[in-house]
């Protein structure tokens, strides 16, 4: 499915918003100095993708990304954790 531009604005728009609430969390700034603290070089990486799907009364919309794995390491799980974010854990 091809997004128009006003589309790929509001989702660019959707993504920064997103990385700067992380930015700003004191949540994710304290668990971070922690691991400094305790002798840690700290690199976080967040995947975001965005699935769009035009709302319609048609169900043969299909959703833009399938398939989507997100590879998370403990530190990430932990940090995710500290700010009250749930997802689930691999089988």
């Amino acid at each position: 499915m091809e997004i128009n531009d006003d589309a790929k604005d509001l989702v660019q728009r959707l993504g920064d918003a997103i990385n700067g609430a992380v930015e700003r969390s004191s949540e994710v700034a304290d668990a971070i100095q922690e691991l400094r603290e305790a002798g840690y070089d700290v690199e976080l990486v967040l995947k975001l993708e965005i699935g769009l799907r035009e709302r319609g009364d048609d169900d043969e919309n299909e959703i833009t990304e399938e398939g989507t794995t997100l590879e998370l390491t403990e530190e990430d799980r932990r940090t995710l954790r500290s700010m009250k974010i749930r997802f689930d854990e691999p089988d």
